[in-house]
């Protein structure tokens, strides 16, 4: 029996892409022997690196060393091509497209219009990028029922950790009535630090060598990233239909090491919780600092692990923690995506 060979495109070829690149090198001879499919990557964009283009299939390895090299992709090699990632979701040969651009958290642009284009085109979409679920779920999902194609996004929130997979998977005819988590870890890392006492350009600059803080932390602190979070797996789970300006919002920019300090009197902790429910029979969403107890499990969630609890009618409720993750984990969720749409392939044929 003939193999099939599966093209897939990658625009965005950051940390989590060349995570993925690299797992997938590692893995393609499991997938093969596991689906009869060679998976060969037809088009690799970035905003700053460049363009790879080959319908044969790009060279992983090499793409890996000349980026671990130069921090650019080889200009004099023939799969080389300047055209831009809107040019490649459009016109390249592929049968996935992985959207893992950098997420603009005010818009979900231009990585909604890249989705469109591969849906339109009938090709299967994973994202990575939380922008076009937090802005445009509804409209993208039903595009892909439409043309008969998947879209599928577990990276979007907490990484690898199995969650949009979960509820669609093994929660079925479960209606989700709340959802409940810390899913930012820079808010943690700097309420924790400023419960010891550093003042807080010392614990952003502390965070930012760390890799835990962003050049701009703006995002983060003031709620944004969570706020995105949220309308994400509230459009998804809850059908909330909403965007990240739709959550009231507030960040942890105000907190005082007195306010975090009294807190610990009353036996609690500070943290930026996100919430999802139902209010008036309408789906609401918050972000904002709140008192835990201390003892409770909210309150151990602490540096880079995330916790959502999602609620049900059948199954009550149900908490994912994630554990300090690293790059490698949020490239097994983009990965795990590929898997499910190669299962869904080599089903069908």
């Amino acid at each position: 029996m003939m193999a099939d060979n599966i093209k897939i495109a990658i625009l965005g070829f950051g940390n989590v892409g060349k995570a993925f690149a690299k797992l997938l090198t590692e893995k393609q001879e499991e997938i093969f022997n596991k689906f009869n499919l060679n998976v060969d990557v037809t088009a690799v964009s970035t905003r700053s690196k460049g363009c790879l283009v080959n319908e044969d299939g790009i060279d992983l390895i090499s793409t890996l060393n000349d980026l671990e090299k130069y921090n650019h992709f080889d200009e004099g090699k023939r799969d080389y091509k300047e055209i831009s990632s809107m040019e490649v979701a459009e016109n390249v040969n592929y049968d996935i497209l992985f959207e893992l651009t950098p997420l603009q958290i005010f818009s979900g642009q231009p990585a909604t219009d890249h989705i469109k284009a591969a849906l339109n085109r009938r090709k299967h979409a994973v994202s990575a990028n939380k922008g076009p679920i937090a802005w445009s779920f509804e409209s993208l999902r039903d595009l892909a029922k439409k043309n008969e194609v998947l879209f599928y996004y577990e990276t979007t929130v907490m990484d690898g950790t199995p969650v949009f997979n979960l509820v669609d998977e093994t929660l079925k005819f479960c209606k989700v009535t709340e959802v409940k988590g810390i899913l930012n870890s820079t808010t943690n890392f700097v309420l924790e630090e400023i419960a010891k006492g550093k003042l807080y350009d010392e614990v952003i600059e502390e965070g930012k060598k760390r890799g835990f803080v962003e050049e701009d932390p703006s995002m983060d602190i003031e709620g944004w990233d969570a706020a995105a979070k949220t309308a994400a797996l509230l459009n998804v789970l809850m059908g909330a239909d909403i965007t990240p300006y739709d959550v009231d919002r507030k960040g942890i920019e105000d907190i005082t090491y007195e306010q975090i300090k009294e807190a610990e009197k009353r036996g609690n902790v500070i943290k930026l919780l996100c919430y999802g429910g139902i209010e008036n029979g309408k789906v609401t969403a918050r972000v904002k600092p709140e008192e835990v107890d201390k003892n409770s499990m909210l309150a151990a969630i602490t540096g880079t692990t995330s916790i959502v609890s999602i609620t049900t009618d059948l199954m009550g409720t149900v908490s994912i923690v994630e554990h300090e993750p690293e790059i490698e984990q949020t490239a097994y969720g983009v990965f795990s995506d590929l898997i499910r749409v190669l299962n869904n392939i080599s089903l069908t044929n």
